[in-house]
């Protein structure tokens, strides 16, 4: 069983159209520890599995990172 919670299906789109076009997101986030952070990422795919949905990022240094959409706290476009 997951504690996932299904993100609004406007802000998928808003993920969709930042990976189709190149376009870098400012995103505030928690991860799994429940640390928050906030930086400037591309995303570069979205993915499910086990009944969960993920983004997919890279840093500025070029590092790739994924986490649960449901662990965004705040999406601006830059």
């Amino acid at each position: 069983m997951t504690d996932y919670t299904p993100i609004d299906c406007g802000l998928h789109s808003e993920y969709e159209l930042a990976i189709m076009h190149g376009r870098s997101l400012q995103l505030r986030w928690r991860d799994e520890a429940g640390k928050a952070h906030n930086e400037l990422l591309r995303p570069l795919d979205l993915q499910a599995r086990n009944k969960e949905e993920f983004l997919v990022v890279e840093n500025r240094q070029g590092e790739r990172m994924c986490f649960r959409l449901d662990r965004i706290e705040a999406t601006e476009k830059s």
